[in-house]
């Protein structure tokens, strides 16, 4: 039996989390024993971790560091090694970084966490960072492995990342893997000397258990917006609350519609750094009775199909978790032209393909609402085909081995 490490940071929610609980889902634990290591033990998706899987105890010096933005995390961390003190002030200097947080966490790594994580007892047969960033050097500086791989989930153009830094990283990969041909062809442009050890594995998604989840229960807070105003129009967005789900721009979109008197209500499934300043913007813009931030949801399926709109404005993606569910349970879909949008929608087939402005969204909903036909066309594409892909968990294990 094989002994394999899955490594992500956390399981909240998001695409790549919501992935690998999938893949877990649907693994043979006949043939292999699987570990999975967090940096933090939180996130929604933590319960939905099969029983086989054993969940490793965060080392200490590990659970350490990915505290160190509080004051007990700092001075645990430096009191493991006086000398990386001079390195916190390093970090803390890379602060500059914020507007490219991806490079913040590459220096932090190379600078402090690299010379303050110890390694992780033990030795597998595969090691699989699920994640790029920080798990990525986790496993290739402290993990012992007969076989590394890396689960790439983003355009990599798009995040940010140092590839001068990440190119030795890469390097001590055997095997890394995208979730759309797209991505993948991105990634090679960039590492071309990875090229010949980099391929396509799309998430893996069971339709079967999505359907069944969505019928579960009507979310209150629909039947509370429908209650005195029927005629009200659900749209919903899934996704964390950062720069690249481009919910700045959705509460644009929304202002531009309550100016037109639009009968709509836009909810926000999803948890994140920008909640703050998106309220803050929302309140700015008086769409607070339109655009409602609903936080994390464990079971978020019923959102979607009781919505009548399915609304995704990344500013990039990868290959979407969230568009993969909405096509299953057969929404409506108006989604932004991010660069791999392509790999995943077929254009006015799949769903409305716009660009990334206010107006643009606002216009494509407004039509969708006062044309049902094309709504009911875009439902009856979906329905007619199976977006589910459980079977590929073959070759998920081919390149696992």
């Amino acid at each position: 039996m094989k002994k394999v490490l899955f490594v992500i940071p956390t399981l909240t929610t998001g695409g790549a989390e919501k992935s690998l609980v999938n893949l877990l889902n649907l693994f043979d634990y006949t043939k292999y024993k699987v570990e999975l290591l967090l940096f933090k033990h939180e996130g929604v998706f933590i319960k939905q971790v099969p029983k086989e899987v054993h969940i490793l105890s965060i080392p200490n010096t590990l659970k350490y560091a990915f505290k160190s933005l509080d004051t007990d995390g700092i001075k645990q961390i430096s009191s493991l090694n006086a000398n990386l003190r001079r390195y916190l002030g390093v970090f803390y200097t890379r602060i500059k970084y914020k507007s490219n947080q991806n490079k913040g966490f590459q220096i932090r790594w190379i600078k402090l966490y690299r010379q303050a994580i110890k390694d992780l007892p033990g030795e597998y047969d595969v090691a699989i960072s699920y994640m790029h960033g920080e798990a990525m050097y986790y496993v290739a500086d402290k993990v012992k492995a007969r076989k590394k791989m890396i689960w790439i989930h983003n355009d990599y153009n798009a995040e940010g990342f140092d590839k001068a830094l990440d190119r030795p990283y890469v390097a001590q990969f055997d095997k890394i893997v995208s979730i759309s041909e797209e991505c993948v062809k991105i990634f090679c442009d960039n590492f071309p000397d990875a090229a010949a050890r980099t391929v396509h594995i799309p998430n893996l998604t069971s339709s079967s258990l999505i359907k069944q989840m969505a019928r579960e229960f009507q979310p209150v807070e629909y039947v509370e917006a429908r209650g005195s105003d029927p005629g009200k129009v659900i749209l919903l967005s899934i996704g964390r609350l950062v720069t690249q789900k481009g919910f700045d721009v959705a509460i644009q979109a929304a202002k531009l519609m309550q100016d037109q008197n639009i009968n709509f209500i836009w909810y926000i499934i999803g948890q994140g750094e920008l909640r703050e300043k998106l309220q803050k913007q929302i309140i700015e813009a008086n769409v607070e009775q339109q655009f409602i931030l609903l936080g994390i949801r464990e079971n978020p399926y019923p959102y979607y199909s009781h919505c009548n709109i399915f609304v995704q404005p990344s500013r990039y993606e990868g290959k979407s978790v969230a568009l993969d569910e909405a096509k299953i349970l057969a929404k409506p879909i108006i989604v932004s032209n991010y660069d791999t949008v392509k790999d995943q929608i077929i254009e006015d087939a799949e769903g409305i393909i716009v660009p990334l402005e206010p107006q643009q969204i606002a216009e494509a909903i407004i039509d969708l609402m006062n044309n049902p036909l094309k709504s009911m066309q875009l439902s009856e594409y979906l329905i007619q085909h199976e977006y589910g892909n459980e079977e590929l968990i073959d070759m998920y294990y081919r390149h696992i081995g």
